[in-house]
């Protein structure tokens, strides 16, 4: 039964929302001030609600609701009033407040209300306990069904060895997952070493992963460990392990098969102790389909497979991430930024985020280092966002009969501006560019090339 406080300083008002409450079902406190409401919040076991007027004698709501903010920070609180004010519903708003109602109001609307507020309070316990589950300084967040889904599926699996896949498009956050896995279990002291298989030749990959003895070609001046021994006793990531090719998904699943690995220009098989996590961001389905990823490898792999849905798919995690972000540049910028206008989070909610998290990091970074004021404004946001536009979604241009159209040069300009806007979100990075547009970094340099793009920054690749 959930338990509700109601505070006000007229007894005909505790007693009212007493008698509607308690038929709903809930256990109802009442106190006719907000100092003796603050000892009973200090002495009793967590309450569900707190439900209080804002003008009181003595503690008013606003400090009432500051001072117990230090007790149980996690308690909605639904203010209620008589004397509204825009100044004062933004200002307990801003101070956490769950919502704002003035008199008279609607008793059902009211009900909803209630019951609202204390659905939030049960998911935010249910994300502290699965978070607790995760290790510390994890940069997941998301308090979204499939985020929560995620948290419990790691906190199972962190303590056994079985192979997992993690698909999802680019900057959904594969990585963190995998690093999640890697903390959460007993392998966490150990490296986690991770590569990403589609910014490497096929021989260089090889080389990488299995190392190379002297003389193997030139250049190998020195005998050197690969991947899979660099990671000994931890977690090796293999990254878009999609962009592989057959030849090297063959040698990779004999190397999964039989736990060893031999050098190139080697003899020797070495036994290596290192969990495996793959992630990508095709559908494998239809790689295999096509026959473009191996079947067996991908069971081989696939033991535990994890999807993480696109943001556009989850919007409950955007105000959680935002809020991330903040303190994030907050702390790394020097800024003091309390939070986000209701007008720019609406603009961030209706975005359709292409490029997933990764994206929507960029954009409050710009934000918190743009933003001179308390609150993040729309118009410190991209321009497409403040506009409503998708930038990937090119409008297809009208011709006519007799004038026609250039339809390969239209083509190019269309190709121009999606690599144009890859860049953007990855921050000029290349190598993160060519995993949004889910190709491999030698294809995207030709079409750069092609297209006669020169780079907007220095890749750290």
């Amino acid at each position: 039964m959930a338990r509700i406080l109601v505070v006000d300083d007229e007894k005909s008002m505790i007693e009212f929302l007493e008698y509607m409450l308690t038929k709903e079902g809930y256990e109802v406190t009442g106190s006719l001030e907000g100092a003796a409401a603050l000892r009973l919040i200090r002495a009793e076991p967590a309450f569900d609600l707190v439900i209080s007027d804002i003008r009181m004698p003595g503690l008013d709501g606003l400090e009432f609701l500051k001072a117990a903010r230090t007790s149980d920070p996690d308690t909605p609180f639904i203010f209620i009033t008589a004397h509204a004010t825009s100044e004062t519903a933004i200002e307990a708003l801003k101070l956490g407040a769950f919502d704002y109602v003035t008199k008279p109001f609607e008793i059902d609307k009211f009900k909803n209300l209630v019951s609202n507020a204390i659905t939030a309070r049960d998911l935010k316990r249910k994300v502290r306990v699965l978070e607790s589950e995760l290790p510390l300084g994890s940069d997941l967040i998301g308090t979204s069904a499939p985020m929560l889904d995620i948290y419990k599926l790691i906190g199972t699996i962190s303590a056994t060895d079985s192979a997992v896949i993690i698909s999802g498009e680019s900057g959904t956050g594969k990585e963190l997952v995998a690093r999640a896995i890697h903390k959460a279990g007993p392998r966490r002291d150990r490296p986690f070493v991770s590569i990403n298989c589609g910014a490497f030749p096929e021989t260089l990959l090889e080389s990488e992963l299995f190392g190379y003895m002297k003389g193997a070609f030139t250049g190998a001046v020195n005998n050197k460990k690969g991947l899979f021994e660099t990671a000994a006793g931890g977690t090796l990531f293999l990254d878009e392990v999609g962009e592989m090719s057959p030849a090297m998904q063959v040698k990779l699943l004999r190397a999964l098969q039989d736990k060893k690995v031999r050098r190139v220009g080697g003899t020797e098989e070495i036994g290596f102790d290192a969990r495996v996590v793959a992630a990508t961001n095709r559908e494998i389905a239809k790689e295999i389909e096509a026959g473009r990823f191996r079947e067996d490898l991908y069971y081989r792999l696939a033991v535990i497979p994890i999807s993480i849905p696109p943001l556009r798919e989850r919007r409950a995690d955007i105000l959680p991430l935002v809020r991330h972000f903040l303190q994030k540049y907050n702390r790394k910028l020097d800024r003091s930024i309390r939070g986000i206008t209701e007008e720019a989070l609406h603009a961030l909610e209706d975005y359709r985020w292409p490029g997933n998290v990764r994206e929507l990091e960029n954009v409050m970074e710009r934000a918190v280092t743009l933003e001179t004021s308390d609150f993040v404004q729309k118009k410190q946001l991209p321009e497409h966002l403040q506009r409503g536009e998708v930038p990937r979604q090119v409008a297809v241009r009208a011709f006519g009969a007799e004038e026609g159209l250039d339809l390969e040069n239209y083509l190019k300009d269309i190709e121009r501006h999606v690599i144009e806007h890859a860049l953007f979100l990855a921050n000029g990075n290349q190598t993160r560019a060519a995993e949004i547009l889910k190709l491999s970094y030698r294809s995207f340099r030709h079409r750069m090339e092609s297209l006669q793009l020169r780079p907007v920054s220095t890749d750290s690749e």
